[in-house]
């Protein structure tokens, strides 16, 4: 507050204004999520009427309890977990290895092969030829083709190389190598250590985008037992979706509709859960892992 008055009347109008703004922002960010788990808790008919605004309305954990009571959920769960878990260890490994690779300049053509990579972030072949490459790999209608298409990350390993290159000074190699050291030696003890905060943010990216994703098992996976739980999501909200008329009893048909809305909402928090719990460990990397090579020096 003292910083406060003794700045310009420019800059408190700037303040104001930017504060102003930001908590705006936090508002319209932060009422889908209150209102997703206020949702979740309320009765079926209260969400229905549309009578919850902020807090729970008849509180209820009916929702809750169709979720878990569901095998499917528990189904497309556990498929999720082990997508998540298996992606996410098989990118992270797959692409620090090849920014390690990349940064090292004393590798022949590693700048063509760093253009090859950045090539396929402005121009692919498109859905159909990829759904003809899965097809011609034997992958579909497999775990593998919801983890092998998009092991490596473009942008992500781009972080990874700006940041072993600025972060690790070559004559560190050059030690190594004087000592005795090999090239796997001298990544495995000395490279990987030194990048935990870049490490730290691939883990968060890439399991945010194998836990949410669904588009690809939607093209893929025909088999409901190979489902991760987006499906089974998605699923519900067209359910809700559905056409009055192809339901002959208005009663059933309101029923599954009251249901639906509450199941959604309550699979929509149990799908938060994890990655919020993931979060807290790996936050104190996140700023220093993203910001890499904004600065130059």
């Amino acid at each position: 507050m003292k910083k406060f008055r003794r700045c310009s009347l420019n800059d408190k109008i700037f303040y104001i204004i930017m504060y102003v703004v930001l908590t705006l922002v936090f508002i319209a960010v932060l009422y889908p999520c209150v209102f997703v788990l206020s949702a979740s808790f309320s009765s079926g008919t209260a969400v229905q009427a549309g009578k919850v605004v902020l807090f729970p309305v008849d509180f209820s954990l009916e929702g809750y309890k169709a979720v878990f009571h569901t095998s499917s959920i528990w189904l497309g769960f556990r498929n999720s977990v082990f997508y998540t878990a298996a992606g996410t260890l098989i990118s992270v490994v797959m692409t620090i290895t090849a920014a390690y690779c990349l940064s090292r300049r004393d590798v022949p053509g590693c700048n063509g092969i760093m253009l090859i990579f950045t090539f396929t972030m402005f121009f692919n072949g498109g859905m159909i030829p990829s759904y003809l490459l899965i097809r011609q790999l034997d992958m579909l209608n497999t775990v593998w083709a919801l983890i092998i298409p998009g092991a490596i990350g473009v942008y992500y390993l781009i972080v990874a190389r700006t940041f072993i290159r600025n972060s690790i000074p070559e004559e560190l190699l050059e030690a190594s190598m004087m000592d005795g050291c090999s090239d796997f030696m001298y990544y495995v003890k000395i490279v990987l250590p030194l990048s935990k905060a870049v490490i730290a943010v691939l883990v968060l990216f890439y399991g945010v985008g194998y836990w949410n994703a669904y588009f690809n098992a939607m093209i893929y996976l025909n088999d409901r037992d190979l489902y991760p739980l987006t499906i089974f999501l998605r699923e519900i909200l067209l359910v809700e979706q559905m056409d009055p008329a192809t339901v002959s009893d208005p009663e059933i048909m309101a029923k599954i509709t009251q249901m639906a809305g509450v199941i959604k909402y309550a699979l929509i928090v149990v799908t938060m859960v994890p990655i919020m719990l993931i979060y807290p460990f790996i936050q104190k990397y996140f700023v220093k892992g993203v910001m890499i090579g904004s600065v130059k020096g």
